[in-house]
């Protein structure tokens, strides 16, 4: 263990799943970024990359527990040619909806 703790190792990949937003509306999922546990810049960082590895009108799910990454990447969007679809509060994390654009 470092000075500030042991590494955690982020997961970025696939995933094949749906969510459905609070209009109702099913989604599917083309990627999942796994933030638990990491500050603020990192999911930023994390979220940028995922958004350019993706195709258009693609969406990646971003879980965050950090709050002040959960109210960084909905501005963050507009930088990226994204669009924030919904933030949920599910019992441990934020779960954040991004689609590029």
């Amino acid at each position: 263990m470092g000075l500030f703790g042991s590494k955690k190792k982020v997961e970025e990949a696939p995933v094949s799943g749906e969510a459905v937003l609070g209009d109702g509306t099913t989604i599917q999922i083309a990627r999942r970024i796994d933030c638990l546990g990491v500050s603020c810049p990192r999911p930023q960082l994390m979220t940028k990359k995922a958004v350019n590895e993706i195709a258009i009108g693609e969406i990646i799910e971003v879980l965050a527990d950090n709050p002040s990454s959960v109210e960084a990447l909905p501005p963050l969007c507009d930088d990226l040619d994204a669009t924030h679809l919904e933030t949920v509060k599910a019992s441990n994390c934020w779960r954040i909806y991004i689609r590029k654009d």
